[in-house]
């Protein structure tokens, strides 16, 4: 017996579960309560979802940035009511053009000969310089807001300075986070400038912030008011171009001016894959939605209904998938205009089947290998969404990679770097291999659910390689078994870790499953009989955080979803 107190009761839905929010004329899901409210009240003076989209990353770039801020990339997609589409954004930045594979070979060596890495160590480092890459953020926003904004840039980024100068609220998840990346840093960065800078910018007291706690960044404001008044050439080409340019100057692998000024984003067109009547939609590599789209296209081949969503079956079947669609991550996935990838072949119905078919209905499998599809032509992190009154619906996602991000934070500017480097193989037979001016492979990824050509939900879970484990999940959960948009995120969650890389550094081919407690005891012990090497983590930190709104047509209204696991709220009106 024990004598923890437990769930309450709910006169509807489950009881591990809330309800969701409502809302008929706008509508905003972020990580952080007053981001979402920011974003409602740029709605509410007549913004666009797009203008509110940025606000409410801007603000939690500001509140978050344990998982996001303007030194890292950005990917959305926006559903338009008046061409009636859909449109992708990839916001990721490249690698330093002015450093080759055999200069970075020489630098991490350097590293190894110093004693500042381990002689074993295998990639690119995590933190410091060498995994920088351009932040495409900033790009991002003024591509989204040039072609579906409204309000004055400068009016967009205004909550967030006000918030900046004045102060905001450390939020509790937030406050964890900090905790340990405080203690990483000063043990990463001791006795360097480096270590410095990080402290004056968010821990002014020497030490991470409390819940509660009220915090300040004046450098951070003056950036972004710089960028609402001059606009994006102010980052890319002007005085903060130059303020981050000069930091790197002399650094190993460093960002050069150029690597700034000539840095662009691109308009993508997301792909798709049906599901159970639906449609998911991706957007293609270097971002990793289409393992996603894979897991769905196995999945299809199989009845999960006819098993319980609780059951060994069914977590059987969604864990080999993932393993499945992850190795072809590992073989193909990478900067297009860099490799040819199999996109169409990768989704395809009948490559959907061959790889199903590779799936023991009985037991794990030790191993497996990438596909062979078809080459048809030449081929820490927050989530949000945003909707108004009009249709308008995005669905963002924006990180810096590794916790706060690379530990490089440019003088007077209120923001690190992102490490995304990190990510990139050393191995040049891979297609992901690093080479200057090249994108690397991305973790992050929105997603927007269509049926019948209408828009049906825009939603994503961030959390690196949990993204399409989750993306998939919360659809068998809503699609197969009927759960509401909010019971669909809540419900217990795995996470498959292991397997082949796309940096080309590889891990057990089995891997571990992580799961949640709410999984039931029967299908664990079920589980670990076939094979899964299976643990339960309880603290809900590996396993994502979701955030959703759902359109419905025939009723007039949107439904709103948030993360139980983060600090996030659904705010509507």
């Amino acid at each position: 017996m024990t004598n923890e107190l437990g769930a309450g009761g709910r006169p509807v839905g489950e009881i591990w579960s809330r309800s969701p929010v409502y809302g008929s004329k706008g509508m905003a899901a972020t990580a952080h309560p007053l981001a979402s409210q920011v974003a409602l009240d740029v709605l509410k003076q007549g913004g666009t979802a797009a203008d509110a989209a940025i606000a409410a990353n801007a603000a939690l770039g500001l509140m978050e940035p344990t998982g996001n801020g303007i030194g890292g990339d950005i990917f959305f997609i926006v559903w338009d009511p008046k061409s009636r589409q859909l449109y992708g954004y990839n916001g990721s930045g490249r690698s330093p053009k002015g450093q080759s594979l055999e200069q970075l070979n020489a630098h991490i060596a350097q590293l190894k000969a110093q004693g500042k890495l381990p002689a074993d160590a295998e990639g690119i480092p995590s933190h410091g310089p060498l995994p920088v890459t351009v932040p495409g953020t900033v790009d991002g926003w003024f591509a989204m807001h040039e072609r579906f904004g409204k309000l004055p840039m400068s009016q967009v980024l205004a909550p967030t300075v006000e918030y900046a100068r004045e102060g905001f609220p450390v939020a509790p998840v937030i406050s964890y986070y900090f905790s340990s990346s405080w203690k990483f840093f000063n043990k990463r960065f001791a006795d360097t400038p480096h270590l410095e800078n990080i402290r004056q910018t968010w821990f002014p007291q020497g030490r991470a912030a409390e819940p509660g706690e009220i915090l300040t960044n004046k450098d951070l404001a003056n950036t972004l008011e710089t960028i609402g008044r001059e606009g994006r050439d102010a980052f890319y080409k002007g005085s903060i171009a130059r303020r981050m340019a000069a930091y790197f100057d002399g650094m190993e692998g460093g960002l050069e001016y150029r690597d700034f000024s000539e840095h662009a984003g691109e308009w993508v067109e997301p792909g798709s894959v049906n599901y159970r009547g639906y449609d998911l939609y991706e957007l293609p590599p270097n971002g990793q939605g289409y393992a996603a789209l894979q897991m769905l296209s196995i999945l299809k081949n199989v009845d999960l209904k006819q098993w319980s969503r609780g059951s060994a079956e069914v977590f059987h079947y969604m864990v080999e998938a993932k393993r499945l669609a992850f190795e072809d991550i590992a073989r193909y996935y990478a900067d297009p205009a860099f490799a040819d990838i199999p996109l169409s072949g990768l989704l395809s119905d009948e490559y959907g089947r061959q790889r199903f078919a590779e799936i023991d209905p009985q037991k794990a499998s030790p191993e497996f290998g990438p596909g062979e599809p078809k080459l048809e032509g030449e081929g820490d992190t927050t989530y949000l969404t945003v909707a108004d009154e009009s249709g308008m619906m995005v669905s963002l996602i924006q990180s810096n990679y590794r916790g706060m991000g690379s530990g490089m934070v440019a003088d007077g500017t209120g923001f690190m770097f992102q490490d995304r480097g990190e990510l990139f193989s050393l191995d040049p037979a891979h297609p992901n291999a690093y080479e200057p001016g090249k994108r690397p492979f991305h973790t992050i990824i929105p997603a927007f659910l269509m049926k019948d050509g209408e828009p049906v939900m825009s939603f994503g879970l961030m959390g690196g390689g949990m993204q399409p484990q989750g993306h998939v999940q919360i659809l068998v959960n809503m699609l197969d078994y009927g759960m509401n948009i909010q019971e669909a995120g809540d419900a217990a969650r795995f996470l498959h870790d292991g397997g082949r890389e796309p940096t080309g550094v590889h891990g057990d081919p089995l891997g571990t499953l992580y799961l949640e407690p709410g999984v039931p005891g029967e299908t664990v012990e079920r589980l670990r009989a076939m094979g899964h090497k299976v643990e339960i983590d309880p603290r809900g930190v590996r396993f994502g955080g979701y955030q959703a709104i759902m359109l419905d047509r025939e009723k007039g209204s949107y439904a709103g979803a948030t993360e139980m696991r983060k600090d996030g709220t659904v705010v509507a009106w």
